[in-house]
């Protein structure tokens, strides 16, 4: 090959190496501040599949819970792993371990029949039995806009969302991943009325 098809072939490839170099600069840096959040908050997982009847309800709380702290997130375990909180239907009252629970350690959440029956929204109880797994105690008697003030604050009541102190203490409990040091409390509180 003569020399010049060399030369041009080298000068097409240098500016082509060049040009892809350019446009791997230009591209937008990742968040770095959302990667360090996410990188942070502790991953917990639960196993409602002894929950039967509770599906809706479950996804639900776990929603509201993930939308209102950031230091700690709920994902549903894959089938066949280990879960940090284990949701099981009763046909008693309501009951959970209370946390906070650590990665590697386990709850229980027991969602019982006997509280809906008497007129008590699924999706409440499922937020706040969540909420005693995360560290929470019961706030009775409470309005309801305490999500933690449970069966006190009456059949109508259908609020799911944690409060700001709900919220501030949540993400004080998983704050820089540091659940691992919190101990558990590991009472069992019955929702009761």
């Amino acid at each position: 090959m003569p020399l010049g098809t060399w030369l041009k072939a080298g000068t097409s490839a240098a500016a082509l190496v060049l040009a892809t170099a350019g446009a791997a600069t230009a591209a937008p840096a990742p968040d770095r501040e959302s990667s360090a959040a996410e990188a942070a908050a502790v991953t917990l997982r639960y196993d409602d599949s002894r929950a039967g009847g509770w599906e809706a309800a479950i996804a639900a709380g776990v929603a509201s819970w993930n939308a209102n702290v950031s230091n700690v997130k709920l994902v549903e375990a894959a089938p066949g792993t280990r879960a940090e909180i284990v949701i099981v239907a009763t046909t008693g009252w309501p009951q959970a371990t209370l946390g906070p629970v650590r990665p590697g350690r386990q709850v229980r959440v027991e969602l019982g029949s006997q509280a809906v029956g008497q007129g008590y929204d699924k999706t409440r109880i499922a937020a706040h039995e969540l909420g005693h797994s995360l560290g929470l105690p019961d706030t009775k008697p409470g309005p309801c806009s305490q999500l933690m003030s449970g069966s006190s604050a009456g059949t109508a009541c259908t609020n799911a969302v944690p409060n700001a102190t709900e919220r501030s203490r949540v993400q004080s409990a998983y704050a820089g991943g540091v659940a691992v040091l919190v101990p558990t409390d590991g009472r069992i509180l019955v929702d009761a009325p």
